[in-house]
């Protein structure tokens, strides 16, 4: 049987566990869309998903099949074992209503990943202040020689996607980005599916 399609809704999120082993695929149904996602051990919540860490043990800014996704304790959490886009981010913490405030004069409410991701994992006892950078899948974030950074239009195309083999249990936080400009000035869904090992399907 095949594993169930979900569906994220623009500008939003959702939460879920994973056991060692699963499959995480997450797809960009139509391109040009962002997911932010953010990770926590299962068992235990102050390990969590660390840029820094991954960024240096991988000794890479740009992090795509065959590197892992490392924990603040240095441990793996996520392998990533196929990218058909090839281009994420991980500099760049998770769009909040702060960030639409200061970098784009908004004073209405805006949709963000912090609120959303923040949303969702609550139930589970993580605070706002507990989640972490966020690995920003199919971000497409450049920067010069001098270190300026600028975020262009992710280069995804429609059904584009990641996989993702859990290294441990894990509880998942992830979205469908809500900022413009990561997103070419559009907002569209995310779709994802889990699978368990015995079911796992053959691409």
């Amino acid at each position: 049987m095949k594993p169930l399609i979900n569906v994220i809704q623009q500008q939003s999120g959702t939460a879920f566990k994973l056991k060692t082993n699963d499959i995480l695929t997450v797809i960009d149904p139509m391109g040009e869309q962002v997911s932010d996602m953010v990770l926590f051990n299962a068992a235990d919540y102050q390990e969590k998903l660390s840029s820094g860490k991954s960024l240096d043990f991988e000794e890479s800014m740009l992090l795509t099949k065959g590197n892992y996704l490392w924990s603040n304790r240095s441990r793996k959490m996520m392998e990533i074992i196929e990218d058909t886009n090839g281009r994420n981010d991980f500099l760049l913490a998770p769009c909040s209503p702060e960030t639409f405030k200061i970098m784009y004069n908004y004073d209405e409410e805006h949709p963000s990943c912090l609120n959303n991701l923040h949303h969702h994992l609550e139930p589970y006892g993580i605070s706002v202040d507990d989640i972490p950078t966020a690995f920003n899948i199919f971000m497409n974030v450049q920067f010069d020689s001098a270190g300026k950074l600028s975020v262009h239009p992710p280069t995804s195309k429609e059904g584009d996607y990641i996989r993702f083999k859990a290294q441990m249990d894990l509880l998942v936080g992830l979205t469908a980005c809500s900022a413009e400009d990561s997103n070419g000035g559009t907002f569209k869904p995310i779709h994802y599916l889990i699978e368990t090992e015995p079911n796992l399907i053959k691409r």
